[in-house]
């Protein structure tokens, strides 16, 4: 799978980061669909996420991204960051950006275009006032989770996340930049 010019090469971060017990398994096909799947574990945590380097960013002119996808009826997130690892030490100063991406239960293909402008900037997973801007050029990782916090900072009700111990399956078929003079 690729992004612009760059190859996606994924690294999962699940919960254990926090002491949680929660499972994230992601392959890819041989079309270069990535199956995003595993088990999420609420007791002592509650997120998984997969996450991909972007060398050298994204295109300045870069102002959406497009996303194809097959889902299971849970509210994912779509997150761009500059790359920083401390996700949850102090040492971290700049924002990920995220967006909730909900998916249908019935296992149709879903595609959606997520606007730059529209990534709610946030730290350690609760949205934050700021007024920096996302800096195509800057994005450094992309990733994708699923947490017990949409992107605004509420809980993801039981109906799109779960509770307990479940399984989740979010198949990506392809991801795109979407840039100023093919917006259309």
């Amino acid at each position: 799978m690729k992004l612009g010019d760059n190859s996606l090469n994924w690294y999962r971060l699940d919960d254990g980061v926090m002491g949680g017990q929660s499972e994230t398994l992601h392959t890819s096909t041989d079309i270069g669909e990535l199956h995003f799947t595993g088990q999420i574990n609420t007791n002592g945590g509650g997120f998984t996420s997969i996450r991909s380097p972007i060398e050298g960013g994204l295109a300045s002119d870069t102002t959406a991204i497009r996303v194809s996808y097959i889902g299971d009826g849970k509210t994912y997130k779509v997150l761009f960051s500059n790359g920083n690892k401390s996700a949850f030490g102090p040492s971290r100063r700049s924002p990920s950006w995220q967006i909730d991406l909900p998916t249908k239960k019935d296992g149709s293909e879903e595609t959606t275009i997520i606007s730059l402008d529209s990534l709610v900037p946030s730290l350690q997973g609760g949205p934050i006032e700021t007024d920096a801007k996302l800096d195509p050029t800057e994005v450094k990782e992309i990733g994708f989770m699923l947490s017990l916090k949409l992107s605004s900072g509420e809980s993801n009700p039981v109906e799109t996340y779960g509770t307990g111990i479940f399984p989740f399956s979010l198949k990506l078929l392809s991801i795109e930049t979407v840039c100023t003079d093919n917006m259309h």
